[in-house]
Formats: C-alpha cells, sequence, structure tokens
C-alpha cells in the first residue's frame, strides 16, 4: 500500500471505532433500561464507561509508549470487540458484571482512541499530507459520525433487537483491529525522533504531566477546550431541555435547537476543511472559540423566541469545527514525538472531562439561581476563559506554524 492509502486506512478505522462508541452510547443505557427499569442504573452503568475512558486515556499513555502504538490499537479494538460481545450477554450475568464488563470497554476504548491519534502524525508526514488538512477532514468526518451515530444506534435496536445492536457494535471494532492490523504500517521514526531509553512508568508519566505543565500556550488551548466541553454538555444535558421545556413547553423544539448545532458544526466542518490551511491559526482558533459558546448561551438567556435562538445556535456551531483540528495540528506540532502519546492522551483527558463537569455544574447552577442567571454566568464564565490564550500566547510560537515549531523549555 502507498502512503497515502495507509492513511487513508487508519483515518478509516478510527472513524469506523468512533461509529460503534456512538451506538454503544445509546444501546447500552437502553440494555439496562429494558433489564432493570432504573434510570438510576442507567446513570450508573454510563458513569461506568465515561470515567475508566477519562482514566486511561491518560493513565495508559505510558504502557502504550513501552507496547507500541500500533500494537496497543490492535489489542485494545480486538479487546473492545470480545468486552462488547460480554456485555451483549451481560443481562444472564447480572449488573455487578454488566458495570464491571463496561467499566473495561470504557477503559480500553480510551487508549485506543488516543493511540490511533498519535499514528495519524507519521502517516500523514510519510504520506506528504499538511497536518491541518488531516485534521480538518478528520473533524469533519467525526461530526459526520457523531450525528448519525446515535440515530443509527436507536434504528439497530428497532430493527433487530439490543442484543444484536450490541453485537453489531462489537463487529465495528473488530473491523477496525484488523484494518490497523494487517494494512497500516507506521514508518521507522527520524533519527530525531527515536525513542528514549525506557523510562519507569511514573516518571513518563510524570513527564507528560511536566510537558502540559510548562507549555503555557497549550495549557491554555486545553483550558479553552475544556470551558467548551463544558458548555456543549450542560447545554445538551440541562440548558437546552430546560429552556425548551419552561418556553416552549414542546420536545419539539429540542429537536430543532440541537439539530441546528450539528448542522453548523458540520458546514462549519467543511468551511474549515476548505479554508482552514489558508487562516491565520491563532486568530481562527481565538474567534472559533468565541463564537461557538458565548453567543447561544446568551440568546437563550435573552429571548423566548425559537427562531432567533435556533439560528444563533447554528451560527455559533459554525465557530466550533476550528477548535478540535487546531488544538490536534498544536498537540502534533509542538509536542516532541517521544512524549506525544503521553501528552495527546492527557489533553484528551483534560477535554474530555469538562462533559461530565459541564453537566454537573449546570444542574446545580440551575437549582441555586434559576436557569437566566446560571446562562448569563455561564456565558460570562466562557467568554473570561477564551480570553486565557490572548494573554498566554507566546510571540515566538505560532499556532499551525512551521512543522518543527519550537518547544518551550
Amino acid at each position: 500500500m502507498t502512503p497515502r492509502a495507509r492513511l487513508a486506512t487508519l483515518v478509516t478505522a478510527d472513524i469506523i471505532s468512533t461509529l460503534g462508541s456512538r451506538v454503544s452510547i445509546v444501546a447500552i443505557p437502553w440494555l439496562v433500561l429494558e433489564t432493570t427499569g432504573s434510570p438510576a442504573l442507567m446513570g450508573l452503568v454510563a458513569a461506568a464507561e465515561t470515567i475508566p475512558y477519562l482514566l486511561s486515556s491518560a493513565l495508559a499513555a505510558p504502557l502504550a509508549d513501552r507496547v507500541g502504538l500500533r500494537r496497543t490499537s490492535v489489542v485494545a479494538d480486538a479487546a473492545s470487540a470480545a468486552g462488547m460481545v460480554a456485555v451483549a450477554v451481560a443481562p444472564w450475568l447480572g449488573l455487578a458484571a454488566l458495570v464491571v464488563l463496561v467499566a473495561v470497554v470504557g477503559g480500553l476504548r480510551g487508549i485506543g482512541d488516543r493511540v490511533k491519534h498519535v499514528m495519524m502524525r507519521p502517516a500523514a508526514e510519510a504520506a506528504g499530507v499538511r497536518l491541518i488538512r488531516l485534521t480538518s477532514v478528520y473533524e469533519g468526518l467525526n461530526r459526520v459520525v457523531t450525528l448519525l451515530g446515535a440515530s443509527l444506534g436507536g434504528l439497530l435496536i428497532f430493527w433487530f433487537g439490543t442484543t444484536t445492536a450490541l453485537l453489531i457494535d462489537a463487529a465495528t471494532f473488530a473491523v477496525c483491529a484488523l484494518l490497523i492490523g494487517l494494512l497500516v504500517v507506521l514508518p521507522a521514526p527520524a533519527g530525531g525522533d527515536a525513542a528514549p531509553a525506557r523510562e519507569g512508568y511514573w516518571a513518563a508519566l510524570r513527564g507528560g504531566f511536566r510537558y502540559v505543565r510548562d507549555d503555557r500556550l497549550l495549557r491554555s488551548m486545553l483550558l479553552v477546550v475544556f470551558a467548551l466541553n463544558m458548555v456543549a454538555n450542560a447545554s445538551i444535558a440541562v440548558f437546552v431541555p430546560l429552556w425548551v421545556a419552561e418556553v416552549l413547553d414542546s420536545p419539539a423544539g429540542l429537536g430543532l435547537v440541537l439539530g441546528a448545532f450539528g448542522a453548523g458544526a458540520l458546514l462549519g466542518s467543511v468551511i474549515f476543511t476548505w479554508l482552514g490551511p489558508r487562516l491565520p491559526p491563532f486568530a481562527t482558533f481565538v474567534a472559533g472559540a468565541a463564537l461557538c459558546g458565548t453567543p447561544r448561551l446568551l440568546a437563550m438567556a435573552a429571548t423566548d423566541d425559537l427562531v432567533l435562538v435556533t439560528s444563533v445556535t447554528f451560527v455559533s456551531a459554525i465557530g466550533v469545527a476550528a477548535i478540535n483540528p487546531l488544538l490536534g495540528v498544536t498537540l502534533y506540532e509542538r509536542v516532541p514525538p517521544v512524549l506525544q502519546t503521553r501528552v495527546i492522551g492527557l489533553a484528551g483527558a483534560i477535554g474530555f472531562a469538562g462533559l461530565p463537569a459541564g453537566a454537573l455544574l449546570a444542574g446545580w447552577g440551575v437549582t441555586a439561581f434559576g436557569l437566566t442567571p446560571a446562562l448569563v454566568a455561564s456565558a460570562v464564565l466562557c467568554l473570561a476563559v477564551i480570553v486565557v490564550p490572548l494573554i498566554a500566547r507566546p510571540p515566538s510560537a505560532p499556532v499551525g506554524g512551521p512543522e518543527k515549531a519550537t518547544v518551550p523549555a
């Protein structure tokens, strides 16, 4: 296979794996509801998958460096497939077994997703593909899969039943393992990229944390992503449903507002894939962050007009398309190759942590102060966090600049 074909195979495998993850987000809670009838247990099982995913993204990265990225990816995907098969038959094993199995699969998915992201940089460089182009296309595909995955999960349950849907989900992970195991070969590291002498686990883990701590620009970008993920999940889980219930008293508005955000994000991905390489990266990151968070929160706080809120939400979502690609390029270009697994794993964990934090804080804020004050406070906090990269940006280290950007001391 040519280097470009290997890169395309790697991206395809990752997207298939992501599709499986989106299906499981729907299928596993539905399985719990079918077998227990308890919404509380649905939340417990969802947390059992989410927390190990977050932890393994950061804590398992040194082990992945030691085992090897490609081998770790194949093992994680193959084990995820086996784990999902076990989850499909877990109702016969009992709730405790289901929780354990879901936690194991969540942990496997965390490190499996991270190492595939690390593998994309050397694959792209071997194929002669610009990193900003790769991250833009990948983000667009990921948006499509995110939009389709939950719907597909619901359709699979409707057509075939929950158990079969989970078995199909397991098959997506198996296909991913086969594609990477049989068709993806990473280029040998260049002399400057050679791995250092083997470190102990804790020393390796500290190295990743130390790099994030010392790189002011990367640290501030991760803070922005954390805040935007908080806003995104707070909106989906709390703000939008409550606004629709209080203002419109109709569930139809929920689909319109959330659908507008998904459509805007997809359009933004198309635009950024086309224009991204020609835009000033740092200014684009800040502008996209400012656009995608605060305006839609203020719109819900200021009006009960569904058309206006839906329109602002659609436009705001266009800005989100620039965030992940530019963060990805920053990670690829600034972080030394020998540290990328650890730093990318830690970055993924930091960003992902914003999702549960956002829902929890939004629920508490609305309960304590009401919907409108909570929306305004969230909008102000989001805008304040976005100012951070403007203050923290080192003048000599541009985002998305030369591919061998200077590494901060």
